[in-house]
């Protein structure tokens, strides 16, 4: 492969990696904009619609017009905005098509009214509902790029059919977000040392990374039936050494955050990703991520071509209360700009240069 062949991946961060510093209130929206900026996270801006923008999806003219103001002055590029596609947000029943597309519709447009290229839809979207979701995104011009996230993986049933609807449908504006959860090498040590602070044995967490370890070297679950079996497994370890607390806990890590598909899985959907979240959950004393292969994600991205965003997301705030995630986004970063380097690329950090080859990677999408 030749050098002008290769991706050139735009840096940038989702703004729910620094979920725990929002919630605590120690930054309001348009700080964590601006200290994304100063400190060098973007040019790429991620937020998720509903956890960030009061009245989501409802963006009045003058907000939108604020928003827009606020990440230019700054020098940030909009790449994704995460949306939901919820359809049990009644209490007695589940939304009929009519109601998803509607409910999509209103999400839709707020990303195009903010500025947005692509919304993140959730895997609960089925290939009939992209399939009509189709139109609506065209007539926005935001292309919809559903998340492929553990336990899901690219191979997987589910995601194949999607992937075999996109091309039947033939909408440039419909693809995936490429998500590393799915692609996770070892059981996170942060989450380990989480569960020591919660007075776990030492015993019980060698046989937990034992036992995922185990099952990544089996690979992904044939069916949700071996879904069930490793989830009861991790339960059954907990009730073994005395802390059936944990044991759910574990459970919904080690077989729904933690995914072991490999990294050159990505490649049965790689011509319909269209963003990217690189998820990562922790960075060790020697500055590497322990549990995800962020240099050989990032290789692949550039030796195949991608020439769009990738998202840092750090999921480890849920659990990690003692470091500061904005140091760990700092370290994971330099991670994929390394592998980028060392594959005969680059990561993009300028915000000019970003906007056009953003605008590039999307445009060509539509042209294919």
């Amino acid at each position: 492969m030749t050098a002008s062949t290769k991706g050139t991946p735009i840096q940038g961060v989702t703004l729910y990696s620094f979920t725990r510093a929002f919630h605590g209130r120690e930054y309001d929206l348009e700080q964590l904009i601006r200290k994304v900026a100063a400190e060098g996270y973007g040019p790429g801006l991620e937020i998720i619609g509903f956890s960030s923008f009061r009245g989501f999806p409802e963006i009045d003219d003058a907000y939108a017009a604020s928003f827009s103001d606020l990440v230019d002055e700054v020098g940030l590029v909009r790449t994704s905005l995460a949306v939901n596609a919820d359809i049990g947000i009644h209490r007695d029943r589940l939304l009929n098509q009519d109601e998803l597309l509607e409910y999509m519709r209103r999400q839709i447009q707020a990303a195009a009214k903010l500025g947005f290229p692509v919304a993140r839809v959730q895997i609960s979207i089925t290939p009939d509902s992209m399939e009509a979701l189709a139109p609506i995104a065209e007539e926005y011009g935001v292309t919809l790029a559903l998340e492929v996230h553990a336990d899901q993986y690219a191979s997987h049933p589910r995601i194949l059919a999607l992937r075999d609807r996109y091309e039947k449908v033939g909408s440039p504006f419909l693809g995936f977000t490429m998500d590393w959860g799915a692609t996770v090498s070892g059981f996170a040590p942060s989450l380990i040392e989480a569960y020591r602070r919660r007075g776990a044995s030492e015993e019980l967490l060698a046989a937990v990374v034992q036992l995922w370890d185990d099952f990544y070297e089996q690979g992904p679950p044939a069916d949700q039936a071996e879904h069930g079996q490793r989830f009861g497994r991790f339960i059954g370890l907990a009730h073994q050494h005395g802390r059936p607390d944990l044991g759910i806990d574990f459970g919904i890590n080690g077989t729904g955050l933690f995914g072991p598909a490999r990294v050159d899985d990505w490649l049965e959907i790689f011509p319909w990703i269209r963003h990217v979240h690189g998820k990562f959950f922790g960075i060790d004393e020697n500055h590497q991520e322990p549990s995800v292969p962020v240099a050989e994600l990032t290789t692949l991205l550039v030796e195949n071509g991608y020439s769009g965003a990738i998202s840092s997301e750090y999921e480890g705030w849920h659990w990690n209360h003692w470091q500061s995630p904005f140091e760990i986004i700092r370290d994971e970063q330099a991670l994929q700009r390394a592998a980028a380097e060392a594959a005969g690329s680059r990561m993009i950090t300028d915000a000019a240069e970003a906007r056009r080859i953003l605008d590039s990677h999307l445009a060509h999408a539509v042209r294919s």
